[in-house]
């Protein structure tokens, strides 16, 4: 079977859609390996994927690589037996061949909170979505949350959706030695002790009212804050000083690192507004970290009973559960547990499976 992927965020995007995108083209070629799989992207040598073929825009189509991968791929295409749009999208003209297309959602963050984005983002990225649920014959949803926003904001026929949990790179299921977290400590100048939250540093993140939280409850551990430089950061930092509260960012941060960062912290706190799936709660268990995140939207479905919440709008509820974890040292070792046993849901070989299921069955 020759499976084609839009792989332009596996090849040019380091956040959430481009793991996303890395890792089930890592899945699908390790666990079935008899396909053909072909990568359709203007490729960069960042990144590298084994036993696949790169379709790349020639001619003039490689001067207009986003046109070329919104409608002019079409053609790439009529070999092929499947085409995968791994990020909310499909090419306009691929309803036309009788080819199988899937495409993978991830949320309806750009409707649901509308002040985020651009008006013209919203209205294109609205449109690119109700073409691929319209002509999608398979649509994934990472998570119960987004198959009931596929449904509510895009009236999406429900038989065609499959809810999908996705999984987080290895790195973060190997052991992790005692000389690697000493290692990342004096490399990034960290804590003892310190709460740690990962993830793009914008206002749907919440850092704001972490902050808060902290200075409510008077808790003067470090908070590290690992993500790219923004505005929001710089003004996050005035709050901090502010609220006396001890905020150090980290940019820039490679992912051979992350692990023993992770590790490090006393508590990782994600008080997401809102996600699709939350993959930094996953892998903070992966390692062995207790885990604070937010009530609502998908956050329970990755962090089930072994993570513990606080509603997002409410920094004193933060507050109070922070406090309660860093004072409770047999919660947190419960917590721990609790958060490894919980990541065995999200296995390679179970995600693998799912993956493979939706490409190979129901064949048009």
């Amino acid at each position: 079977m020759r499976i084609a992927f839009d792989a332009k965020r596996a090849y040019h995007n380091t956040r959430g859609l481009g793991n996303y995108s890395r890792d089930v083209i890592r899945l699908l070629t390790s666990y079935a390996p008899d396909n053909e799989y072909f990568l359709l992207a203007k490729p960069t040598n960042k990144y590298v994927f084994p036993n696949t073929k790169t379709i790349s825009p020639q001619s003039l189509w490689s001067f207009f690589p986003s046109i070329w991968r919104s409608c002019g791929c079409v053609k790439e295409l009529r070999d092929m037996d499947v085409y995968w749009g791994l990020s909310g999208e499909l090419p306009f003209g691929i309803h036309r061949l009788p080819i199988r297309k899937i495409v993978t959602i991830h949320d309806a963050i750009f409707i649901r909170y509308p002040e985020l984005y651009s008006v013209s983002y919203r209205a294109l990225f609205a449109r690119k979505v109700q073409y691929a649920c319209d002509c999608a014959d398979v649509i994934i949803a990472i998570s119960e949350q987004t198959k009931r926003d596929i449904i509510k904001f895009f009236h999406a026929d429900e038989s065609k959706i499959r809810v999908v949990y996705q999984g987080c790179n290895n790195c973060y299921r190997e052991p992790i030695l005692d000389s690697q977290i000493n290692s990342v400590r004096l490399r990034y100048n960290l804590p003892e002790q310190y709460i740690l939250t990962v993830g793009a540093i914008e206002p749907r993140k919440n850092l704001q009212n972490l902050i808060k939280a902290m200075a409510i409850e008077h808790i003067d551990i470090p908070l590290i804050a690992v993500g790219g430089k923004s505005a929001y950061a710089t003004q996050m930092a005035t709050l901090a000083k502010e609220n006396g509260v001890d905020l150090r960012f980290i940019h820039g941060i490679p992912l051979a690192d992350l692990p023993a960062v992770y590790k490090g912290a006393t508590v990782f706190c994600y008080p997401s507004i809102f996600e699709g799936f939350g993959i930094p709660i996953l892998e903070s268990m992966c390692v062995g970290t207790p885990v604070l995140t937010s009530t609502g939207s998908c956050f329970a479905e990755t962090g089930g009973d072994a993570a513990r919440y606080a509603n997002p709008l409410v920094p004193e509820d933060i507050g109070i559960q922070l406090r309660h974890i860093l004072d409770d040292a047999t919660e947190r070792e419960k917590m721990i547990s609790q958060g490894l046993e919980q990541a065995t849901h999200f296995r390679d070989d179970q995600v693998a499976a799912n993956l493979v299921r939706v490409v190979l069955s129901e064949q048009v």
